[in-house]
């Protein structure tokens, strides 16, 4: 039987240092992290009660004994939220076959007006559909693709990121927060097993069990034709559907960032029959643009 409740402490508990917690570091520690009986002690409850909730024999403890739990592994709001769900008594998703995300229309209209990279993303970063300045910014973000399996898997796509370890452990706190209880979901299983065998960035990730949603933040990319380009990011949650979102990349305005996206976007304009005329303030001929249906 699953013990996620029991991971979840046991992940959390090796990341809080004794001086963090305000206790002695006496003796040699096999483990990082606090022990069992040290966290038990700090939350006011006994270390065999706590010793049965990591091992899965109580999952039904109180609100009051998770909060306290919650403040010596020194949980923040999301995380906490997170943990009250894992407890026999949370409200978990209804168990469903897995299905075809499908976007509004009127979200795709809305995505091919758009003059800044945007692409719609379905709850584990599939790619649902994408603008054609989005897949310059990235041949990854082409519809049908996964920004999670690129980042771990494609090299190319890590050279774009100078902040590659930071994106990384975002992305994977989200889709913490994302997938919640609902682990029996066929594609949370066939992605993160994909991505647990092919990627040690990945597993090390994971097994922290850190938990963040996404937020509008400034993001750098090294791109092979421009340079570097600080672009913020957005993510504007789809009506009516279940987790879909539209991600936009935009600069600030009147910046040098500005100017590489418009220099960017005009590379792909002036076309021949033999292709994409070369842009001389480029550092390479740009590729193929990409067509939309």
């Amino acid at each position: 039987m699953s013990n996620e409740l029991g991971a979840f402490l046991s992940a959390r508990r090796a990341l809080v240092t004794p001086q963090q917690a305000g206790i002695p570091n006496a003796g040699v520690r096999r483990v990082p992290g606090l022990r069992r009986e040290e966290v038990a002690m700090l939350a006011g409850v006994s270390a065999d009660y706590y010793l049965r909730l990591e091992r899965g024999r109580d999952r039904n403890p109180s609100v009051q004994v998770l909060e306290s739990i919650a403040r010596v592994l020194q949980l923040d709001d999301e995380h906490l939220a997170h943990l009250l769900t894992l407890v026999a008594g949370a409200p978990h998703r209804r168990r469903r076959r897995a299905r075809r995300e499908t976007v509004p229309s009127g979200a795709l209209k809305l995505l091919d007006s758009l003059v800044q990279p945007a692409f719609i993303e379905g709850r584990y970063f599939d790619i649902l559909a994408s603008n054609s300045l989005a897949t310059a910014l990235s041949p990854g973000l082409v519809e049908g693709g996964n920004q999670l399996r690129d980042l771990f898997l494609n090299p190319a796509e890590q050279a774009l990121h100078p902040d590659w370890e930071n994106i990384t452990e975002c992305f994977v706190a989200n889709l913490r927060q994302a997938v919640g209880t609902d682990i029996d979901d066929p594609r949370f299983i066939e992605l993160t097993g994909e991505l647990s065998l092919a990627s040690a960035r990945f597993r090390q990730l994971w097994a922290r069990h850190e938990v963040r949603g996404q937020r509008g933040t400034p993001i750098r990319i090294d791109h092979p034709q421009v340079g570097e380009l600080v672009l913020n990011r957005e993510r504007l949650s789809i009506a009516g559907t279940e987790g879909l979102m539209l991600v936009v990349y935009h600069p600030d305005a009147g910046s040098d960032n500005a100017e590489k996206l418009a220099l960017l976007a005009s590379a792909g304009l002036p076309t021949t029959a033999e292709g994409v005329l070369p842009d001389p303030r480029l550092k390479r001929a740009p590729g193929t643009p990409v067509e939309r249906a």
